[in-house]
């Protein structure tokens, strides 16, 4: 078993991994808007799209501490999938002045179309790896988020 890096070669070493992961998410977020893309469907959408379908209806301040953006951010991107027809404005029982945003069928059938796209994209990706590579990669980014979650 190997020793745990020292925390100046960890600041280095998970450097490396924001150094891979920026360009990697923004090259498939580009690959899938680009592919027969669905009008409508930005990355901000999708990530609205995918919380709805995900959780159910939601508020857009939840949507917006789920996501980690600014309010503003998330009512835009709400505001588009709602004039897309792929979300709705509905009425918040337990909050009068926060409306619930809602998923239609037109905006399940387009994440749907958006994730199937998505995993037509990356089960090329290939490199033999195994479910433990990937339970690594996972182990690893849920530190690096829970850690920063701990410094804000």
């Amino acid at each position: 078993m190997t020793a745990p890096l020292t925390p100046d070669r960890l600041g280095e070493r998970l450097t490396e991994v924001f150094g891979v992961l920026g360009p990697l998410y923004r090259r498939v977020a580009r690959a899938v808007e680009q592919a027969e893309p669905i009008d409508g469907v930005s990355i901000g959408v999708r990530a609205v799209l995918d919380l709805l379908d995900l959780a159910g209806p939601q508020t857009v301040p939840q949507l917006s501490r789920a996501q980690d953006l600014s309010r503003q951010f998330v009512q835009r991107m709400v505001n588009d999938a709602v004039a897309a027809g792929f979300a709705e404005i509905t009425s918040n029982p337990a909050h009068q002045r926060s409306s619930l945003i809602a998923l239609t069928p037109g905006g399940a059938v387009a994440i749907r179309a958006v994730k199937a796209r998505e995993h037509e994209l990356l089960r090329k990706v290939g490199g033999d790896l195994t479910d433990a590579d990937i339970d690594t990669c996972l182990r690893v980014l849920a530190q690096m988020l829970g850690a920063f979650d701990r410094i804000q």
